[in-house]
């Protein structure tokens, strides 16, 4: 999965969900002018695609690769198959959803609440616990699409917290140098997703 590839659009027909490994998704709702902004994201400890099995075949949201990976690809047909035997899978699967829908509501809490600098060391971190390495290639017109804020909005607050040494920004890679700063430096919207998705998705599910 290369950097900005779109694994489906809005309104398109599902023929395969993603199981990302190594690379980190983004998902995206689209308004009629062209403009975006992020809902969620989506890494090693998910999958995209899920109204497959919630009742539909397609989605509003643009699913649009954040970080360039790895990840399985599987058939439609043969998850909703699986899905369908109300066995270990299903369980699972309506766990990830119930953690994937409290990041959506946060991230709508967020962005309505908290400044920019909050929802940029949120990214930050929600990103980070999806990758192996504390080195984010990113934009910052990437960024800004991604929070649906101005370039200059993410320019600033990019200075601010390298200006305090929590992140070194150039040449398109963030890399991120104190992890507790930016959690301290972050709104709870981080604390609260991260909770839920350790609680319904331990590394041992029941």
């Amino acid at each position: 999965m290369e950097l900005g590839d779109v694994l489906y659009e809005s309104g398109a027909r599902l023929r395969h969900v993603y199981f990302p490994t190594t690379s980190v998704v983004s998902l995206l709702n689209v308004m009629e002018n062209g403009s975006s902004a992020e809902i969620a994201i989506v890494g090693n400890e998910g999958i995209l695609g899920i109204s497959l099995f919630m009742g539909g075949e397609t989605t509003p949201s643009r699913a649009l690769v954040q970080c360039a990976g790895e990840g399985f690809r599987l058939k439609a047909q043969l998850l909703k198959d699986e899905f369908n035997r109300a066995g270990p899978l299903l369980r699972l699967l309506l766990r990830y959803t119930q953690a994937l829908i409290t990041q959506m509501a946060q991230t709508a809490v967020c962005n309505r609440h908290h400044s920019v600098d909050q929802q940029f060391c949120r990214w930050l971190l929600l990103s980070l616990d999806r990758l192996a390495s504390k080195q984010i290639p990113m934009t910052q017109q990437l960024i800004a699409d991604m929070l649906g804020v101005r370039r200059e909005g993410v320019n600033e607050a990019a200075g601010r917290l390298q200006a305090v040494g929590l992140i070194r920004y150039q040449r398109g890679i963030i890399t991120v140098l104190d992890r507790q700063g930016l959690e301290a430096r972050s709104c709870e919207c981080y604390r609260v997703v991260k909770a839920e998705f350790d609680r319904l998705l331990p590394y041992a599910i029941p």
